[in-house]
């Protein structure tokens, strides 16, 4: 007859197991949660101070800094709007700055696919050229623009100076450079064989560009959109000098809740808020397009 197995005996799983060589020690996670704290507290802390100052009575805001309001009102909200035309110039910020970025991707996608997939004379310094842009600071262009705005403006009759035109003009001479050199990178990586697939299936160079590469690179050609929108949203030197009363920005126009008497804190605070919901609201959306675009082309 033949005999049983021997049963073996599996010793009990323990409960704690050998820590792996390559974990970080237990000091380096706590400082890491440490330093995290600290800083999601020095990044929130004034927002904090934003928002309950936008809830306060003027006299509460200008008097001694309470952490908590005395009193909770939402008057500033409804008053931003009759103190400062603040809904003409959030209008003529959405159509500036999104002007500013159509143009900013339509011609820095053109530009960069025919740098990536193409080689032309003067390649080399015209790649050179547009990345050089970046080393000059932008008031260096304040003067030169003015003058070169009246001065068409006089002989031509086309007012560029203190229009939306004219400035969607200045914020392109901003984001344009940096737009063509970020895309040049992303349709570097973007395979070869796919734009010759397209060609051998019957499609023109445009045809390759807008059915193949483009729906490629979208990551990249939202990380260059939000970058367009974000530059000409915020930018306040050029505005206030390429502008007048009636094509004024938000960035420019929320000087006004400043006068010669008082300053209404409640109310730069509120309005602060409501301009910045756009951008925020625009970066949550596209946040996963973004840091794709960010970080996709860095490493070929």
């Amino acid at each position: 007859m033949a005999s049983s197995p021997t049963a073996v005996r599996v010793p009990p799983a323990t409960s704690t197991s050998p820590a792996s060589p390559m974990a970080p020690p237990r000091s380096f996670l706590w400082f890491r949660r440490i330093f995290l704290t600290l800083l999601t507290g020095f990044v929130m802390i004034p927002v904090y101070v934003m928002v309950s100052s936008s809830l306060k009575p003027l006299a509460d805001v200008t008097g001694t800094f309470r952490w908590l309001p005395s009193e909770l009102t939402f008057r500033p909200y409804i008053d931003i709007w009759s103190t400062v035309p603040l809904a003409r110039y959030f209008v003529n910020s959405l159509i500036v700055a999104g002007a500013a970025t159509v143009c900013s991707v339509v011609i820095a996608v053109f530009s960069a696919y025919a740098v990536s997939r193409y080689n032309f004379r003067g390649k080399r310094v015209f790649t050179v050229t547009v990345l050089s842009t970046q080393m000059f600071p932008g008031i260096l262009f304040l003067l030169p623009l003015f003058l070169i705005y009246v001065n068409i403006g006089n002989a031509t009759g086309i007012a560029l100076f203190g229009s939306r035109g004219g400035l969607i003009l200045t914020y392109l001479t901003f984001s344009l450079p940096f737009s063509i050199w970020m895309l040049i990178g992303y349709f570097d990586s973007v395979p070869r064989d796919l734009d010759e697939a397209a060609l051998v299936d019957g499609c023109g160079p445009l045809g390759a560009l807008f059915r193949v590469v483009v729906p490629a690179a979208v990551p990249g050609i939202v990380a260059v959109a939000v970058y367009a929108f974000m530059t000409a949203w915020g930018e306040v030197l050029f505005a206030s000098v390429m502008t007048n009363d009636t094509t004024r920005t938000l960035a420019v126009g929320l000087q006004g809740y400043s006068t010669l008497h008082d300053v209404y804190w409640n109310q730069i605070m509120a309005a602060s808020l409501v301009v910045s919901i756009p951008v925020v609201a625009g970066f949550l959306l596209l946040q996963r397009y973004l840091v794709a675009g960010l970080t996709a082309g860095a490493v070929k």
